[in-house]
């Protein structure tokens, strides 16, 4: 009884787990590069401008990216003015 309440438990704890890492994935247009892998990112739905870095598959694989370039965000759920570049157009 006692471990099948315990496995239960344990089952709810990782799906909110899962559900707190996920991200929001949103469109964009690099409008500015920084230093240190920053860019501003404006969105394509609300106009608003987002603070983006790189993913670790796009810096691993030196993936360039310029102002002007579309661009595929994953915005954090906890500050939606910060998010990681997954994915650039061609």
């Amino acid at each position: 009884m006692a471990r099948a309440k315990h496995q239960k438990v344990k089952k709810e704890k990782k799906e909110t787990e899962d559900l707190k890492e996920e991200g929001i994935e949103v469109g964009g247009t690099v409008i500015e590069k920084f230093p240190g892998g920053m860019f501003s990112v404006e969105l394509e739905q609300q106009k608003q401008l987002v603070l983006a870095h790189l993913s670790g598959r796009l810096r691993k694989n030196r993936i360039r990216i310029l102002p002007g370039d579309r661009v595929t965000l994953e915005l954090s759920p906890y500050d939606l003015t910060r998010g990681r570049i997954t994915y650039r157009f061609r």
